[in-house]
């Protein structure tokens, strides 16, 4: 088989590996620059794999029976027109990768809280002494682990994105999750609509025996009539039937009508209301796969998060330095702002999406006592936002500087851009690296 996959990022190299081991005709073509992708050109060339870069020759789909996409490759390309106008197959890296393994999958997917949730699912397994790997969107493709070989008793749970399911065929995991749903990435998928139905996809090939979970206070989670298989869900206002509910105090399993105590809120390893749902949604997927009550709430009380999401940077004065960098969007920075008691100095700004800030003005003026502007966003944010205090800075260096030079004992410096990292940063990694080491540095 001829197969061309379309990326040269990390999902797309991995993906043109495992179809050269496989016995096929690999052939990548990448859009970017070449001088971007040096250590992909070393890998594609180590393993014998033709390439192109700066754009998709008019000939690569002559001889093309299947197109493996990567993340992020807009339906709207031409270079994927051309190839549905010809019939072609085009599957997602996901999907490639999942057709070769029989391992069990607990699939998550949403809008925020997707890497957090998945980190803890495969702590609350680790704790339990249950095989698994965390992998997708993560930071492993699922391709590099079934390339490399994985032990087929070994959960994967998988971060998925709607782009990866938009592209799904027979994609089945044995346990998913759609956390939440607001607006986003819709340049790629064009309208909310679209956007839902893809993240729906997650189920689409569930067996009779597999188990959805979804968050019963979010309607655009809930499941289609269609579904085939077991559903549960986790609220923080009704108690399901067979789920998990948080009241004021605690967390509880509910099975026929009964409350099974969990874990006190108190107890959680990270902070804020959004954790709770979280810590819900990943409490009851590993009962799903038959972990302990007892084993889950050790695994909730011991999960310390993940790097650039609340992750506390460091104290110094008594004061909190938190990075959550990966707060790309307004919905996620409302949940870091409603995360702690303590006052707090918030650095936002980066590359806005159409930025709906109203929905923070609340939160902001229950929780927020100086605003620090920074990046292309930084005139709007500070328009936005002019009738509190507002310091407008060039570069994140001098925002933390500023911070730190007003800050008091007990404040928290939060790092929550609300934005895309893409005007000053290559990703939000880089930016959370970045402000941890500025931070570190003070």
């Amino acid at each position: 088989m001829q197969i061309t996959v379309v990326g040269a990022g990390k999902s797309g190299v991995s993906a043109a590996l495992l179809a050269k081991k496989l016995g096929h005709s690999v052939f990548l073509t990448e859009k970017g620059n070449l001088e971007k992708f040096s250590s992909a050109v070393s890998v594609l060339i180590e393993h014998s794999i033709d390439y192109e870069f700066d754009g998709h020759s008019d000939g690569v789909l002559s001889n093309t029976d299947l197109l493996v996409v990567s993340p992020g490759v807009p339906p709207t390309s031409d270079l994927l027109r051309s190839a549905e106008i010809r019939r072609i197959p085009i599957i997602s890296e996901l999907e490639f990768a999942s057709q070769q393994i029989s391992n069990p999958i607990v699939a998550i997917t949403g809008t925020n809280g997707k890497t957090t949730t998945t980190a803890l699912i495969h702590h609350l397994f680790e704790t339990a002494g249950v095989p698994s790997i965390a992998c997708g969107n993560i930071g492993v493709p699922l391709s590099q682990l079934v390339y490399e070989g994985l032990d087929e008793k070994t959960w994967l749970i998988i971060e998925t994105s709607s782009y990866q399911l938009d592209r799904i065929q027979t994609f089945s995991p044995k346990i998913a999750t759609i956390l939440n749903m607001t607006e986003d990435h819709l340049s790629y998928h064009g309208t909310m609509e679209a956007y839902i139905k893809a993240k729906h996809r997650i189920y689409e090939h569930q067996q009779r025996n597999s188990e959805y979970i979804y968050n019963f206070d979010d309607s655009t989670t809930v499941p289609s009539e269609t579904i085939q298989s077991n559903v549960g869900s986790f609220s923080m206002q009704i108690e399901p039937e067979f789920g998990m509910f948080g009241d004021e105090e605690k967390l509880y399993f509910t099975e026929n009508g009964s409350r099974i105590h969990c874990i006190l809120r108190s107890e959680l390893g990270l902070p804020g209301i959004h954790n709770c749902y979280n810590s819900m949604a990943a409490a009851l997927i590993a009962r799903k796969a038959g972990i302990s009550i007892s084993k889950i709430a050790k695994g909730l009380q011991t999960f310390q998060g993940v790097e650039h999401r609340l992750e506390l940077v460091r104290t110094r004065n008594g004061v909190r330095y938190v990075n959550d960098s990966k707060a790309t969007n307004v919905d996620s920075t409302k949940y870091a702002l409603t995360s702690y008691e303590a006052p707090i100095i918030w650095i936002a700004g980066g590359r806005g999406d159409n930025n709906k800030y109203d929905m923070l003005t609340t939160d902001i003026t229950k929780n927020v006592r100086t605003i620090v502007a920074i990046g292309e966003e930084s005139d709007a944010i500070a328009s936005h936002f002019s009738t509190f205090d507002v310091k407008q800075c060039t570069s994140l260096e001098k925002a933390v500087n500023y911070a730190s030079s007003i800050a008091n004992d007990g404040d928290v410096v939060l790092f929550s851009p609300a934005c895309k990292s893409f005007d000053m940063f290559d990703n939000y990694e880089h930016r959370g690296t970045v402000y941890k080491l500025i931070v570190n540095a003070l």
